[in-house]
């Protein structure tokens, strides 16, 4: 498999996880007002998830390319997890921040292991 089927793979697949993570996030977002980044965690989580269970599967190759680098690597969004925490903390919402974090990271670790464990069933 040459460099360039690999970035095409990658290049597809990031194109259409950016689009689902924006439309998943404008979903909820219109649904849920909230102080809480709320959009941001239901799209990690889920990445969380679903990324573990693609390298749990080891579909291996150009499915992993394109589901888990590329469509998963645009759908999840570690960068505006960031923003948002440094938000809260400059905006002094401390106990949102704090929970934020805990339960991004517990559950994203958690449901990551189980993506993993339903993947090789």
């Amino acid at each position: 498999m040459s460099i360039i089927t690999n970035l095409i793979l990658v290049g597809i697949g990031g194109f259409f996880g950016a689009i689902s993570r924006f439309a998943v996030s404008q979903l909820v977002k219109k649904r849920y007002t909230s102080p809480f980044p709320i959009a941001t965690f239901i799209v990690n989580l889920v990445g969380s998830f679903l990324l573990g269970y693609i390298y749990g599967s080891k579909i291996g190759g150009n499915l992993t390319l394109f589901f888990g680098t590329g469509f998963m690597g645009a759908f999840t969004t570690f960068s505006t997890f960031k923003l948002e925490s440094t938000q809260l903390l400059l905006n002094k919402k401390i106990i949102i921040l704090l929970l934020y974090l805990g339960l991004s990271y517990t559950f994203g670790i958690l449901l990551a292991f189980f993506g993993m464990k339903l993947g090789t069933l």
